[in-house]
């Protein structure tokens, strides 16, 4: 089409702005707009210096992508590093910064899983320079790739197709991905809740506290029962999003204040704060937490209170390492994990599948597709910096 390519060229754009292609994904419903081309040149030796240049030097761009009007409030992205000094020293094969409605997440599960599948399927070299050190494993019918993420290195298994003499992902498996070292940081924390700061629910239930626990799966999330909340039959739909998200965000602010939770656990000081809340039922504490038979719910606000559609992968990480340390869970022990998508649609590829991997690491399951391929522009300064209403 000739105003596509027109688009796509450059010839509507404001002087001084770039088109940025993408391909687009989800996973379990949850999106992942992962950039390809016309994304500038990251300064740093190292990824986190990468990351913090991108925030303090190139933010509009990821505020024009997340944001309305190409964007959402609940959009995530995924920017694509070819050097990083784990790449450099052989340990990874790609790099990646992830973002979101607030700024850059440390580690994301969901677009792993979605990275993965356009990582094999890539030809680009420009994108992704190594990719034919990539090997397909004729005998298992996958490829493996170390992906360098904020947090570390996070190896993740794409299950593939030979057609000829090229491999492609197969959408009818289960991309895996095994974490960086996830781990209970503190466990039965109470959190007194100010009178001003109280929500209805937890009003009625005659409650001034909350019992949460605090893990990290590559980020730090709050885990908390729903009856903790003042809540019930969060699966079932008996509770509105509005007030999930008000409860979540005081809890958020209370909790990410204890900054002694966060530290203290050999992470780099740009890991160690608060990155989201999961509101869990009460099947969380039962012993091998209802198997891959029941499946799991959890509902999680990150950032700036977006909500995955997903059933967030690292927070699936933090979930099992938190399990295991409570004794609910063995070594092996596989684990539906929904969203209240999945749960309530019933859909088998929007789940994901945890267990423990070994060595404090965390293997989870799950599956991606593609949505779609765009070249965004910018013709107008009303819409350049992108809004949220």
């Amino acid at each position: 089409m000739d105003l596509h390519a027109k688009i796509s060229s450059g010839e509507y754009s404001l002087e001084g702005t770039t088109v940025i292609k993408t391909v687009e994904m989800h996973t379990g419903g949850e999106p992942t707009r992962i950039v390809v081309q016309g994304y500038p040149p990251l300064h740093g030796d190292t990824l986190l210096e990468k990351r913090a240049y991108a925030r303090e030097h190139l933010d509009h761009i990821r505020q024009c992508l997340m944001q309305e009007p190409r964007g959402h409030r609940d959009m995530y992205g995924a920017i694509i590093v070819p050097e990083t000094e784990k790449t450099r020293s052989g340990e990874a094969d790609v790099g990646v910064l992830f973002c979101h409605n607030e700024g850059y997440s440390t580690m994301c599960g969901h677009a792993s899983i979605a990275l993965g599948r356009f990582l094999v399927d890539t030809e680009d070299l420009s994108v992704f320079p190594r990719r034919k050190q990539v090997l397909f494993d004729e005998e298992r019918r996958e490829s493996k790739i170390r992906l360098h993420a904020p947090c570390g290195v996070v190896d993740v298994s794409v299950p593939c197709v030979r057609e000829g003499d090229k491999v492609r992902s197969d959408p009818e498996r289960e991309v895996q991905f095994v974490s960086v070292r996830s781990f209970a940081a503190a466990t039965d924390v109470v959190v007194e809740v100010p009178d001003g700061l109280r929500w209805p629910e937890l009003r009625v239930a005659g409650k001034s506290a909350v019992r949460v626990d605090v893990a990290y799966g590559g980020a730090f999330y709050v885990i908390v029962q729903e009856k903790e909340l003042g809540f019930e039959r969060v699966r079932e739909g008996q509770v509105g999003m509005k007030r999930l998200d008000e409860a979540t965000a005081v809890i958020k602010e209370l909790v990410g204040s204890q900054q002694e939770l966060f530290r203290g656990h050999g992470l780099a000081e740009d890991l160690e704060y608060l990155y989201g809340v999961i509101v869990v039922d009460d099947g969380e504490g039962r012993a091998g937490l209802g198997g891959l038979a029941e499946g799991r719910l959890g509902v999680c606000f990150f950032a700036d209170q977006e909500v995955d559609r997903s059933p967030t992968g690292s927070g699936v990480s933090a979930r099992v390492a938190l399990a295991r340390a409570k004794g609910l869970l063995g070594e092996r022990e596989r684990v539906r994990f929904d969203s209240l998508l999945s749960a309530r649609r019933g859909g088998e590829a929007g789940a994901f599948v945890g267990s423990g991997a070994g060595a404090e690491r965390v293997r989870v399951e799950g599956r991606a597709f593609y949505t779609g391929a765009c070249a965004f522009t910018v013709e107008d300064e009303f819409s350049r910096a992108g809004f949220v209403l």
